[in-house]
């Protein structure tokens, strides 16, 4: 999966759990819960579907990773690689 595969399931998922969000406004950096208001439920269930769409455990230690775009797509591109 390419980097900008998983950046597209990501914004993918994110819309998924805050339908407000138009993906293609999404700032890369942009912080998920400060710039975009994302509420810890939200965030949750993000870290939710991604769990589910790319079946890696995600501790609750790695939760800043996913904090901006770029950094979850780094994150999970890692992840994958093993």
């Amino acid at each position: 999966m390419t980097p900008d595969d998983i950046r597209a399931a990501f914004l993918e998922d994110l819309t998924s759990v805050a339908p407000d969000i138009d993906p293609d406004t999404v700032d890369d950096d942009e912080h998920m819960q400060d710039d975009l208001g994302l509420d810890s439920m939200d965030f949750l269930n993000l870290v939710s579907a991604l769990h589910k769409r790319f079946g890696l455990p995600i501790p609750e230690a790695d939760y800043p990773e996913l904090a901006t775009t770029t950094r979850a797509v780094r994150y999970l591109g890692k992840a994958m690689a093993g």
